[in-house]
């Protein structure tokens, strides 16, 4: 066998499995998600996250692929392989967005918002940033570093977010004469499991991002790179865990399990260029941010069931920016700048889009479909149908 197809088999093998362990994130979510809201909202929530799985790549298959990289060809692996590491990514931006939204949001306006994401939205972003670079050449070229997708894909979602909340609202009876209105999870052991399954998930999500394995080298840097990713997880729970400790001496395991995913999120930017104790500082401050950051977020009004904006937007910009801190050879200024622009791109389409859309299909639920519980309304199936549906 010659040495060049040796390394096109192992490399081909490798984007196969690093996109399994990311289609691992998708039941991350779900449950994740599907522990921290109501038992009245379950199968709602699961119902849309495994349509946006199915949409999104559907949708990126037909259309978002070819846009963002330009054409299939690939010489370093099978192309099909290529395709579906890149289509692993593209629901996360929507999961990121599916989350803060639920207990509120109805799913067939969402999904016409998944098609415009994974169509449009962030297949522009991977053109300017990892594909075919439409923009090279002009004063808004990017030269930001961002292995795995700090800011491509988390802050992407992150921004979508924030836009669909502006427009969709808060949950009813969750702001109520100007205090906050605590609506506790229903199910611990499934956010535990939803969290722990994404933390696998991320070794795939980051670790494949190196894109070969097939030499000593190589495999050293995805080593590298799958150790520091989750070093960052481990020091972001722990530092979530100290602050809640020392703030309410209580060790609030939703928020530890936050700390972690946002440890997660700073690192990926640049977990290959890291020595082995940088991601230890860049986890933690992805921990503490996210504690520091839910309940601003909440004096703001801006009703997030899941944390996603604390862990995916303001740590996807954290982590983004880490890289021009801690990393010499790169420019903090074109970090900066590629936040920027993404931002400056994505905040207003997604503003636009849902808009649009909610001007066809209203997304937020009425007041009386919420307390009632979205799974009677929206899927006619409830997740747990023995118990009592709670107001």
């Amino acid at each position: 066998m010659l040495e060049a197809d040796f390394s096109y088999i192992i490399d081909t093998f490798f984007a196969i499995f690093a996109m399994t362990l990311i289609i691992f994130m998708v039941p991350g979510f779900a449950m994740l998600e599907a522990g921290l809201v109501r038992t009245k909202n379950v199968t709602s929530v699961l119902t849309i996250n495994t349509m946006i799985y199915a949409v999104a790549s559907m949708t990126f298959f037909l259309i978002g692929y070819s846009y963002a990289f330009g054409s299939w060809e690939n010489s370093s692996m099978s192309m099909y392989a290529a395709f579906l590491f890149q289509m692993a990514f593209v629901g996360k931006t929507v999961n990121i967005m599916s989350g803060g939204v639920s207990e509120r949001v109805k799913i067939m306006p969402l999904t016409l918002f998944t098609i415009a994401m994974a169509g449009f939205i962030y297949p522009t972003i991977v053109n300017i940033s990892w594909g075919a670079n439409m923009l090279e050449g002009t004063v808004l070229a990017l030269n930001m570093y961002d292995l795995a997708g700090s800011t491509v894909i988390h802050s992407t979602g992150g921004w979508a977010l924030l836009a669909a909340i502006i427009i969709i609202g808060p949950r009813k009876g969750r702001y109520v004469n100007g205090k906050i209105r605590v609506i506790p999870a229903s199910n611990i052991p499934l956010v535990v499991l939803g969290a722990l399954l994404l933390w696998i998930g991320w070794f795939g999500f980051n670790g494949g991002s190196v894109g070969s394995i097939s030499t000593k080298e190589s495999a050293d840097a995805v080593a590298l790179t799958i150790m520091n990713t989750n070093t960052a997880g481990l020091s972001g729970a722990i530092i979530a865990g100290i602050i809640m400790y020392f703030r309410y001496h209580l060790l609030d395991i939703t928020m530890i399990l936050n700390g972690a995913l946002g440890g997660l999120v700073a690192v990926t930017a640049g977990p290959d260029l890291y020595d082995m104790y940088t991601p230890i500082m860049v986890g933690a401050i992805g921990g503490a941010l996210v504690v520091f950051a839910v309940p601003i977020f909440d004096k703001l009004r801006l009703d997030d069931p899941v944390g996603a904006l604390s862990v995916h937007l303001v740590n996807g910009i954290w982590g983004t920016l880490a890289v021009g801190i801690f990393v010499e050879s790169i420019s903090f200024m074109d970090q900066l700048k590629g936040v920027l622009v993404v931002a400056s791109f994505v905040f207003p389409s997604s503003l636009i889009v849902i808009f649009v859309i909610n001007k066809i299909i209203k997304f937020r639920a009425e007041d009386d479909v919420q307390m009632e519980g979205l799974d009677v309304n929206e899927v006619g199936v409830e997740a747990y149908p023995e118990f009592k549906r709670a107001i």
